[in-house]
């Protein structure tokens, strides 16, 4: 996700997206240690979207 499309979300979008990212990135790991993972820079971008909607969430909604 980019840092706009981010920024764009509600409380409720926000947590939902963090969630499906966390379980996302479970699946990736669980790909490449099979070695089904078709590409493998899925995961650091899901990292990084993680990253970006976790803090957007401490920063306008926790405030």
């Amino acid at each position: 996700m980019k840092k706009k499309e981010i920024n764009k979300l509600t409380k409720d979008q926000a947590v939902k997206t963090f969630d499906k990212l966390k379980k996302d990135l479970f699946n990736f790991r669980f790909q490449k240690s099979n070695g089904q993972l078709t590409s493998p820079s899925k995961i650091k971008e899901t990292k990084k979207a993680i990253a970006r909607v976790s803090t957007l969430i401490g920063r306008k909604y926790n405030a």
